[in-house]
C-alpha cells in the first residue's frame, strides 16, 4: 500500500499547487500555504495521474525553442490567411476534409502535434485513428488541388519537426 502511495506522491507538483493556491488567496500566509498543501496532497494521492507515455522520447530543446519561433511567425500569417478570407468580397472558400497519415511512433508526440496543428487557424484535426496512425483534417481554404496538396505537405513538414524534436533527440 505504501509503496503505492510513494509511486503517486509528486512533490513538485504539490508544490506548483501551494503556489498556485497562495495566488489564488492573493496572499502568501501560513494558512494559504497549508490549505494549499492540503489541497495538493489531497490530488495527488487522491486523484493520481496516468504515468506519461514518455518512454524512449527525448526532447531537443533547441530544435523545440527553434520550432516555437517559426509556429509563431505561422501562426502571424494563418491568421492573416484567415482573416482575409472572411473579410475579402467573394463567395466563402471551398473546404475540404482529408485523411492524413502520421509516423509519430509516441501517443504523446502525436498529441502535441495535434495541439499544434489545431492551434493554428484555417484548419483543425476532427478525428485521429490511434491503431492506424491517420488523422482526419478539415481544411478551410482549398479552393485548388493544389492548396489541398500543400496543406498535406504542411501536415507532413509538422510531423518531420515533432520526429525531429521529440523522438530522435
Amino acid at each position: 500500500m505504501f509503496e503505492g502511495l510513494r509511486r503517486r506522491f509528486r512533490p513538485w507538483f504539490v508544490i506548483w499547487i501551494i503556489i498556485m493556491w497562495c495566488l489564488l488567496m492573493g496572499e502568501v500566509t501560513w494558512a494559504n500555504a497549508a490549505g494549499g498543501l492540503l489541497v495538493g496532497l489531497f490530488v495527488v494521492l487522491a486523484l493520481p495521474l496516468p504515468a506519461m507515455p514518455i518512454a524512449g522520447m527525448r526532447v531537443s530543446w533547441l530544435g523545440l525553442i527553434r520550432y516555437l519561433f517559426i509556429w509563431s511567425g505561422e501562426l502571424m500569417v494563418a491568421s492573416f490567411k484567415v482573416a482575409w478570407l472572411a473579410l475579402r468580397p467573394a463567395a466563402p472558400p471551398r473546404t475540404a476534409i482529408l485523411q492524413v497519415p502520421m509516423r509519430v511512433s509516441n501517443d504523446l508526440v502525436l498529441t502535441l502535434a495535434t495541439t499544434f496543428y489545431n492551434l493554428q487557424p484555417g484548419g483543425s484535426v476532427s478525428d485521429i485513428d490511434i491503431a492506424n496512425r491517420m488523422w482526419t483534417i478539415h481544411v478551410l481554404d482549398a479552393e485548388t488541388d493544389e492548396d489541398i496538396a500543400r496543406e498535406i505537405e504542411n501536415v507532413a513538414a509538422l510531423e518531420r519537426r515533432m520526429i525531429t524534436i521529440f523522438e530522435k533527440g
